[in-house]
């Protein structure tokens, strides 16, 4: 089945979802340009929003680095959206998935699980050991997994074209509650998605494996499915996704006119060498004006490594 999308007369609403678990690096910062240009060429809004519901993966001091980082290299946005200001509406979305049927509690420890299971595209696949388990045999546990089928689930990428996915056979019924109690990353994105009324999503491919797990979600919980778009991720010398653990280095707030500069080539804008001479306003009305996303089509990864030192 095919997904909905956000309706054509709803005004445009981006966003930038960056966890706290470290400095905003050229890869995130990619990312946060892309889906800036292109709520722009919408005339459209961009919103920001703090993935900070992992408390033992966050860094001291991260959040506030990587607000000054955006706002250090131009980018306009209203206040941020908290995802721990937000822990209520998650447990609701789980409760009524539970008293729906829709979910189901589960016992098993990750070791069990690893022990029995099969690795698909996104990690290892629970084997549904407990789904046909009793309520009472399952009252005690902690950790909540959403049912899957073996359905088709699709979607349109703005880039990347037709993506499909059977659910159950090639990731399996998936966590909304971990056994620590923290809501799952899947859950919290869906809900804050709807919440916030996002009509499209611009983020790396290496989150695409996660947009068929929000998407059941979303159809689960009755929500609108925004439009997707997945950026080929940027990659260093040794083919690794420059990301925080991969120790990635943080961006250069002061160098915000060559970041944006290099961020528009990794982008393949193909900017004159004259705009390292602009000021931010220039240099985003520049990208505003030549925004072609679609040369991006297809690609998976992107080679950075020769770009502003990473």
């Amino acid at each position: 089945m095919s997904t909905s999308t956000a309706p054509a007369t709803a005004v445009y609403r981006g966003r930038f979802a960056p966890s706290p678990t470290g400095p905003l690096h050229f890869g995130s910062l990619a990312a946060a340009v892309a889906s800036y240009l292109q709520a722009l060429v919408n005339d459209g809004e961009w919103l920001v929003r703090i993935e900070d519901i992992d408390p033992q993966r966050e860094v001291a001091g991260a959040t506030d680095a990587i607000l000054r980082a955006l706002d250090a290299h131009g980018f306009e946005y209203p206040a941020p959206l908290y995802q721990s200001t937000c822990l209520e509406s998650y447990d609701e979305a789980i409760d009524k998935l539970l008293e729906s049927g829709l979910a189901y509690r589960c016992s098993c420890s990750r070791k069990t699980i690893q022990a029995m299971a099969n690795t698909g595209r996104a990690g290892v696949i629970y084997p549904g050991t407990c789904r046909q388990a009793t309520e009472a045999s399952t009252r005690e546990a902690v950790s909540v997994r959403i049912r899957t089928n073996n359905e088709l689930t699709s979607f349109t990428d703005g880039l990347q074209g037709t993506q499909i996915c059977r659910l159950e056979p090639e990731i399996g019924d998936f966590l909304i509650r971990r056994g620590d109690g923290l809501v799952a990353y899947q859950l919290a994105v869906a809900v804050d998605d709807s919440s916030q009324k996002i009509t499209a999503v611009v983020r790396g491919t290496d989150l695409l494996d996660s947009t068929f797990m929000q998407i059941w979600l979303q159809r689960q919980l009755n929500l609108q499915t925004p439009l997707y778009m997945h950026i080929p991720v940027a990659i260093g010398q040794d083919g690794k996704k420059l990301s925080k653990q991969t120790y990635a280095m943080g961006i250069e707030p002061s160098n915000a006119i060559n970041n944006i500069y290099q961020t528009f080539v990794f982008l393949g804008l193909s900017p004159d060498k004259n705009l390292h001479r602009a000021t931010l306003d220039e240099l985003w009305s520049w990208g505003q004006q030549n925004w072609r996303p679609e040369v991006l089509a297809n690609l998976l990864t992107r080679p950075a490594s020769h770009l502003i030192g990473v």
